[in-house]
């Protein structure tokens, strides 16, 4: 069976045999953005066609291929959820090479009722139930929308959303902070960690935000200890945001995600006094497989 992960920004693809080992792989640069509406079915031929052409009938989709911008939308599935309710929703996609699923992706709304979706990372916490079982748990999943989901009773109780690392992106890209920086400088972990204790001061992320432009201003902050130090300074204040609506967790945060990224994370943590346990990058097609395992063969 083919598993395949087809996000914003990347495509990944797996050949397992039916005991669930892996055979071969792909990965590719071409995410959605860069497939044309009408080319989906094009653009998997050229990466599986290999696979098809050796019998592969079947394959289990995940991520923003089913969004609105993708090949086609799955309905956004109600938290709480687990593998069986998210094997039950899985959507059929009309290809005459093979026989395809997708994978939907999840909702939930916070107290005020505000909506919150995910695609693509609810594989990863189909992977990480298998792990906790039916132990309840925090997981911070960081990427350019980091999810923080709670776990418990064998599913996904509900989530958050901070968009973390497209803030910081933007900022870099198109403010006056970004004209500060030294391009591709490395600041290392003590401009990184200065970031994340300015975050528990008081004046909020708007006022601590002009204060990176001040700091370097003043030569108080150099230009290659700037990316650092406001990647710190945004996810100190998605640490703190998190743990003021409520969500500490009684253990360790479950954290899983780029080792780059994860690194910085788990820096933020100690900072914050919060235990966390790091897991496999590539908890997604461990949860593909799992949400397979329900498919009739």
């Amino acid at each position: 069976m083919i598993f395949i992960d087809w996000g914003t920004s990347s495509f990944r693809a797996w050949r397992a045999d039916a005991s669930g080992a892996v055979l071969d792989g792909v990965e590719t640069g071409q995410g959605i953005l860069e497939v044309p509406q009408d080319g989906f079915p094009d653009a998997l031929r050229a990466t599986i066609g290999p696979w098809l052409a050796e019998g592969e009938a079947r394959a289990l989709l995940c991520g923003m291929v089913g969004s609105r911008q993708g090949w086609v939308e799955a309905p956004y599935l109600p938290c709480p959820a687990g593998p069986a309710e998210i094997a039950a929703a899985l959507m059929p996609i009309p290809f005459d090479a093979a026989r395809l699923l997708l994978v939907p992706g999840l909702s939930t709304r916070d107290a005020a009722g505000v909506p919150d979706v995910m695609r693509g990372e609810e594989t990863k916490l189909v992977g990480l139930l298998a792990e906790l079982g039916d132990a309840p748990g925090l997981a911070c999943l960081p990427g350019t929308h980091s999810k923080w989901a709670r776990v418990g009773g064998g599913r996904v109780q509900g989530f958050a959303t901070q968009m973390t690392g497209e803030v910081r992106a933007t900022l870099l890209d198109h403010s006056i902070l970004g004209r500060l920086a030294a391009p591709d400088a490395p600041g290392g972990d003590a401009a990184f960690l200065r970031g994340v204790r300015r975050a528990r001061d008081s004046g909020g992320l708007l006022h601590h935000l002009f204060g990176t432009r001040a700091l370097g201003l003043m030569g108080d902050l150099a230009a290659a200890e700037t990316e650092s130090y406001l990647s710190g300074l945004l996810i100190g204040h998605e640490v703190a945001a998190v743990l003021a609506g409520g969500a500490a967790p009684e253990g360790a945060v479950h954290l899983a995600g780029a080792e780059v990224l994860c690194r910085r994370y788990a820096l933020a943590f100690d900072e914050f006094g919060l235990a966390h346990r790091l897991h496999d990058p590539d908890l997604a097609l461990r949860g593909l497989m799992l949400i397979a395992e329900g498919l009739p063969a």
